[in-house]
């Protein structure tokens, strides 16, 4: 049977603002491929991100390079030869997950060795902002189990962390500096996070300059995002960070993410499986990892304005599995 690819730009407005240390949001545009085969088809989403030197445009054109490929009954094997790790390939890779499902109606976590995807605790972020405007939203969610909080803004940082610890006592902490505090000063908000009780420090220098960790005394655990993108970057990473973030727009897919999962933790690393910033279309491949995870970070859909049909399911707390009319 003859396949066919469909790649489309969709625009999520942002409920409010998303901010992080690089910036502010107000919607998630994604990349949607659709491959149809049959009478089966499969969808993957994607979220082209700058700091990775990507954009819609240039995401786009990499997935059209592989449409002969794709078209010709090509699998994930190929596919992972064809394309290198990034927000095309992961589009691609999760559609032929998509579509493998729906011809074979096999789950897609059957087909992956997980006997049961059971529900599973989610953070929920905290955007970056004056620490009163943070206590207050850290208030608001303060009946969430898990909280991320962004941070990486050094002038300020210090009253963020205690205002939102001040505002949501019971929850667990996680702090996300995306690559924002200063090498000299590192030591200083660590402690200050582990002083406050956080659980976690995510990225807390750039990428090309965590060699400095090496000399932190670590008093809450460190997780690499922006340093850590699929199995070829672990190595180095051993003695910098102790676990690591697995997202399926850096790795390039599902594929590859289930890969470098059993490679991180048999070099020692925790998992935290996170997210970008889009539908529930892009979290729900990203389900199949959270067995193995300590911490999960699967919020873009709560923090959209309107999410796709047949959306996944959050209540108290929890992200549900798909539902197999949205993926797998």
């Amino acid at each position: 049977m003859k396949r066919s690819l469909e790649v489309a730009i969709e625009t999520f407005p942002i409920a409010g603002k998303f901010t992080i240390s690089r910036g502010s949001r107000t919607e998630a545009v994604v990349v949607t491929a659709t491959i149809r085969e049959g009478y089966g088809t499969g969808r993957g989403e994607c979220v082209p991100y700058r700091r990775y030197g990507e954009s819609v445009e240039g995401v786009v054109e990499t997935i059209e390079t592989a449409r002969d490929l794709i078209e010709s009954g090509g699998d994930r094997t190929a596919l992972l030869d064809k394309l290198p790790a990034g927000a095309a390939r992961n589009a691609l890779d999760c559609a032929l997950w998509d579509l493998e499902a729906k011809l074979s109606e096999v789950p897609a976590h059957v087909s992956a060795g997980i006997d049961r995807l059971p529900p599973i605790t989610t953070a929920y972020t905290i955007s970056l902002d004056t620490p009163e405007a943070m206590h207050a939203a850290a208030a608001k969610a303060s009946s969430r189990p898990i909280l991320k909080i962004k941070l990486g803004a050094p002038d300020g940082d210090i009253e963020r962390i205690r205002a939102v610890r001040e505002a949501a006592q019971e929850a667990v902490l996680l702090a996300d500096a995306n690559e924002g505090w200063p090498a000299e000063d590192v030591q200083r908000y660590i402690d200050a996070c582990a002083d406050a009780g956080f659980s976690l420090v995510e990225q807390p220098l750039h990428a090309d300059a965590d060699e400095a960790l090496r000399d932190v005394e670590r008093h809450v655990p460190l997780c690499a995002d922006e340093s850590a993108h699929d199995r070829t970057s672990l190595p180095r990473l051993v003695g910098l960070y102790d676990l690591v973030n697995i997202k399926l727009d850096k790795t390039g897919g599902l594929t590859e993410a289930l890969a470098m999962a059993e490679a991180a933790q048999k070099r020692g690393f925790g998992i935290f499986v996170g997210c970008m910033l889009g539908s529930s279309l892009a979290m729900a491949p990203a389900m199949l990892l959270t067995p193995q995870a300590r911490f999960v970070d699967l919020d873009g859909p709560l923090l959209l304005a309107k999410d796709r049909d047949n959306a996944m399911h959050y209540h108290d707390g929890l992200v549900h599995p798909p539902e197999r009319a949205l993926w797998g």
